[in-house]
């Protein structure tokens, strides 16, 4: 039997946190609860690194699989596996945790024990999510890490912290109970096929045959649950209380890893298990997406609090996300799952930076900064290169992502692609407006004339994320290579769909499809002339009956 190292991989922190529970009390001993919690996320990080040196980039199946049956009789088991999509969201959560518990050691110095415990429950829960093939399983560590941010929030969080953990849950818990129903559904349903049983296995469940209607409400539920939690336009509202009251940690993990778990379920559930109703939601979910992207920079534009203006940054970059999995071509879903990762990494040192700033002065406000180039030149450096990461200039992590992004929204729909594209001058317009205010002019609080530069330990916190943000950005191969096979299995399975689709809307009255075409042709054919552009949608005339 070989080694479990998913397994080990999703439990080593649960094991971690509740050895952090015998750590006895004593203020005295919050240093050692520290290095354990910071230890544990370490060698965790370690172990994806492995699990990435071991992944085979050519293959399309789950690799490291396992499987064991666990409730045989209500057909649940524990099914794990990882394929090119969830690696790198593997290796996102185990980078970022350890990042966000350093990070910590400057302030947060109160319950320090249960902090660390809250940290770590929560990572394994993550990871449980990127992992989980049973969909039991799936909404098991879906809900359990709802607890732990809760409390990170409410507890450590700033003043109208319980207001902001209480949205947050409220606002998560409606979409899971969506998601809950329409996932029972999908067990019952499986059981009523011949010969059929209850089954909440992915794999099996893809061999499900449903009306056009039942698709519809499947994947509405799915698609609101995922939404809320990216979250997308208009059930955002809950992100800037939760980002602003949250500690600094929450934040780096709220918008590193959390948020991408709504863009990651509708690429892996919703899309695939009911690709009939994708086809036909698709346009109205990336016009949602592109109105939050519009919107997010808009409003980012005009905020006095520093934290509150990176939460709307990332309602507007999590829209590109969308839009590309919409695009379901081979340019717009790879770049969506690579602005995935370039999201964690750079809105993640944007909070981390944000937080450095407020422990120094207490205050998030733009206007009570200024000047801290003469200041603080180090720090001010660091901030530059993710500012610009941010805006996605060419050769950073943030350029490839929005770059592929758009190019398949524009094989896909020019429209979006066009109105897309402002986002990113917009994007410009607010982050280089507010670093500017930040760090250049004079120094004209006083307060600010004597602030410390980056120490060692916040360097240690943020070069990581530059280096990063470089690498992703010179070298983005061995990040998209791995993707290119899972990306290509789910959109095949979906233009498969689309094909019968057309063949057969008229007869069963089914919702309305797109025609078929092909969404993998990167580099097509010359086009013979007459003949429609790749990527553009043709009329199909059905044969008479």
């Amino acid at each position: 039997m070989s080694f479990p190292l998913l397994t080990t991989i999703v439990f080593l922190p649960l094991l971690g946190a509740v050895l952090l529970l015998v750590v006895g009390r004593d203020g005295e001993r919050d240093e050692l609860v520290r290095r354990l919690a910071l230890g544990v996320s370490l060698v965790v990080f370690l172990l994806t690194l492995a699990l990435w040196a071991g992944f085979d980039p050519a293959s399309a199946a789950y690799q490291f699989e396992e499987q064991h049956a666990w409730l045989p009789a209500f057909g649940i088991s524990y099914h794990i596996g990882v394929d090119g999509i969830s690696l790198f969201l593997l290796v996102l959560t185990a980078f970022l945790t350890p990042l966000a518990l350093l990070s910590s050691w400057g302030s947060i110095h109160k319950k320090v024990k249960e902090f660390s415990f809250f940290m770590l429950a929560l990572e394994a829960a993550m990871l449980g999510v990127f992992v989980s093939i049973d969909l039991f399983l799936f909404y098991l560590f879906w809900d359990a890490m709802l607890i732990p941010m809760y409390f990170l929030i409410g507890i450590w969080g700033y003043d109208r912290r319980v207001y902001a953990a209480v949205k947050f849950i409220l606002f998560t818990m409606a979409g899971s109970v969506l998601m809950l129903i329409a996932i029972l559904g999908l067990a019952y349903l499986h059981s009523r096929m011949p010969g059929g049983t209850y089954s909440f296995d992915l794999v099996e469940l893809y061999t499900l045959q449903l009306t056009p209607r039942q698709e519809y409400w499947f994947f509405l539920a799915f698609a609101v649950a995922f939404a809320i939690k990216v979250p997308l336009f208009p059930f955002h509202t809950w992100l800037p209380d939760a980002h602003v009251e949250a500690p600094t940690a929450g934040s780096v993990i709220l918008a590193g890893v959390l948020l991408k778990m709504g863009t990651y379920g509708l690429l892996r559930f919703a899309f695939p298990l009911f690709p009939d109703a994708a086809l036909y939601f698709a346009p109205y979910l990336a016009g949602l997406a592109v109105i939050g992207i519009v919107y997010g920079a808009l409003v980012a534009m005009v905020q006095p609090d520093l934290k509150k203006l990176v939460a709307y940054s990332s309602v507007s970059h999590l829209g590109f996300v969308v839009l590309g999995i919409c695009a379901i071509n081979l340019q717009g879903v790879e770049g969506a799952v690579y602005q995935m990762l370039n999201h964690g990494v750079s809105t993640g040192a944007l909070f981390l930076i944000v937080g450095m700033l407020s422990d120094r002065r207490h205050t998030r406000l733009i206007a009570e900064f200024g000047g801290l180039k003469k200041v603080m030149p180090r720090l001010t450096a660091v901030f530059m290169m993710i500012t610009l990461s941010s805006i996605a200039l060419p050769g950073l992590s943030g350029f490839v992502g929005e770059f592929l992004i758009l190019m398949g929204a524009f094989l896909w729909n020019p429209r979006f692609a066009a109105v897309a594209a402002t986002g990113v001058i917009l994007s410009a317009v607010y982050m280089l407006w507010m670093f500017q205010r930040v760090n250049y002019g004079p120094v004209t609080n006083e307060k600010n004339k004597n602030l410390p530069d980056l120490t060692a330990r916040e360097a240690w916190v943020l070069v990581p994320t530059v280096a990063m943000a470089i690498v992703m950005g010179v070298m983005p191969g061995p990040f998209l290579k791995p993707m290119v096979p899972a990306v290509t299995k789910i959109i095949e399975r979906i233009d498969q769909h689309r094909s019968a689709a057309v063949l057969n809307r008229q007869a069963d009255g089914s919702l309305p499809v797109p025609a078929p075409r092909d969404p993998l042709a990167v580099h097509a054919a010359p086009v013979r002339a007459g003949a429609p552009a790749p990527g553009v949608p043709v009329t199909v005339t059905e044969p008479a009956s």
